[in-house]
């Protein structure tokens, strides 16, 4: 087991909400703060990871709450806000952004593509504004939104999937400029691939010679050891990957990147 974590609990705590926080990555985080002493709300939406996880939380000797909610309902942020008004978060951490529905655009399902859109834009918005908002009159607190290096460049059956990414991050350097002077950190911590159950059962083929390949551990450790060094982190080993492909010419780039996503997806 590694080392404690050293995470600042009268900045970021005494509560974190992880969205997304069942397994992979999400479980990661609960791990690592959980032994730093944060009590956690965690959300997702499958009963038996969510309480496994917990359970595992619970017995570094921290609280935990649960809520098993699909972010895409109605009344989830109602759910949040009701499970969550009694205390006081310091961190919320949103892990929830994944790729619910890939189809090449013009022949895909338009409303397939509205529950990406409605889960990485609306849901992270909507949950960075009523977390954010108490962090700014305590004068502390974090804000990490979980990114991905497709928000870097546009992908076939990804399109919608992949500007979100980008909003996520565009929106994660506005809220370091706005928050940051009144001592809130905000981050996007940008992931490469990442060998979470999510991915091996997508069928990933993580055995490309070259390509890097973090585990949820290291990358959940990562960008808790640089809450404060916002408002991008691009974790585990990916910043020179992130770096071209904000390069240009752009049709190189896409179509290089193209290639590259074809093998991994075994295509």
């Amino acid at each position: 087991m590694t080392e404690r974590l050293d995470l600042d609990r009268s900045h970021y705590g005494p509560w974190a909400v992880i969205a997304g926080g069942s397994e992979g990555v999400g479980a990661a985080f609960a791990d690592e703060l959980s032994r730093a002493g944060f009590d956690l709300v965690l959300i997702a939406r499958k009963p038996g990871p969510l309480e496994e996880t917990a359970d595992k939380a619970r017995s570094n000797g921290v609280q935990v709450r649960t809520l098993a909610l699909d972010l895409l309902d109605d009344d989830a942020v109602d759910q949040i806000r009701r499970a969550t008004e009694d205390i006081e978060v310091g961190l919320f951490i949103f892990n929830a952004g994944a790729n619910s529905y890939g189809h090449e655009f013009v022949t895909g399902d338009i409303d397939g593509f509205r529950g990406v859109i409605e889960l990485n834009v609306h849901r992270q918005v909507e949950l960075s504004h009523l977390f954010g908002g108490p962090m700014k009159e305590r004068g502390r607190g974090g804000i990490m939104l979980l990114g991905s290096l497709s928000g870097y460049m546009g992908a076939e059956h990804q399109s919608i999937y992949a500007a979100s990414k980008a909003f996520s991050r565009v929106f994660a350097e506005s809220l370091w400029l706005e928050l940051a002077p009144h001592g809130v950190h905000v981050v996007e911590l940008v992931l490469g691939v990442t060998r979470t159950p999510a991915m091996v059962r997508a069928g990933l083929n993580f055995d490309i010679p070259g390509m890097l390949v973090a585990e949820p551990e290291d990358v959940a450790r990562e960008g808790l050891e640089h809450l404060q060094d916002g408002p991008v982190w691009v974790a585990g080993g990916n910043y020179e990957a992130a770096v071209k492909r904000s390069g240009f010419p752009r049709d190189k780039l896409v179509h290089g990147a193209a290639a590259a996503m074809r093998a991994l997806l075994n295509r």
